[in-house]
């Protein structure tokens, strides 16, 4: 989605009014999962935040699919949805990793580097695509970042076959990897577009919520 302007010389509507909107509540809902597990990383508790994560990600994936499928919207709808989804991406798959990688690495000043890079891939991912937008093959260019919750919560399912210390390297390495793929000149498919790839993320999804609340129990 680009970011397009709407015509200035229009009245604007009130802020809230898009509140209203089906796919933005979709995408606050999502956020709210963010800042749970944003919230549970930095209180150790990783298993409750892999839950707001991947969660996170099955919301975002929700509003594209809802916001295509209703009728009515007009123009400005789409513009400010799309506006609303990279400020909302940026926390959900930027900030998130990188709180997370603090908290497991106990905040020590080794891992803000991590932390910035994985952060700084996603700001500059956002703005690249919030530019071009999808190649003319329908591609993204670069590793979509909903791939990085994807990634980091089917990672922990692991956690426990290592030490503590060398897992957090280990996860420190993954988000470096995935910062770079993020902003790597490949073309990737767009998953969340597709019927076959929601069904899968919503099975995904079911199934980590129950593995890691029998694990929190």
């Amino acid at each position: 989605m680009t970011t397009a302007q709407v015509d200035q010389d229009e009245p604007q509507p009130r802020i809230l009014s898009y509140v209203k909107d089906v796919p933005n509540l979709c995408s606050l809902a999502g956020l709210a999962c963010t800042v749970t597990a944003i919230y549970l990383s930095i209180l150790g508790v990783y298993y409750g935040a892999m839950i707001g994560m991947i969660w996170a990600v099955a919301f975002d994936w929700a509003d594209g699919l809802i916001a295509r499928r209703m009728a009515g919207r007009t123009g400005k709808d789409r513009i400010f949805g799309g506006q609303l989804d990279v400020v909302i991406d940026i926390v959900s798959y930027g900030v998130t990793p990188a709180i997370l990688l603090l908290s497991y690495g106990k905040f020590e000043p080794v891992f803000l580097l991590g932390a910035f890079t994985i952060l700084a891939a996603a700001a500059i991912r956002l703005s690249y695509f919030s530019t071009y937008g999808l190649s003319s093959d329908s591609k993204y260019t670069g590793l979509a970042l909903d791939n990085n919750s994807i990634v980091l919560v089917f990672l922990f399912l692991f956690d426990g076959f290592f030490g503590e210390a060398i897992f957090a390297y280990v996860l420190y390495s993954v988000c470096l990897l995935l910062a770079a793929l993020n902003v790597a000149q490949i073309k990737t498919p767009k998953l969340s577009g597709n019927p076959v790839s929601v069904y899968v993320l919503a099975s995904y999804t079911v199934s980590i919520t129950g593995i890691y609340a029998w694990k929190l129990i």
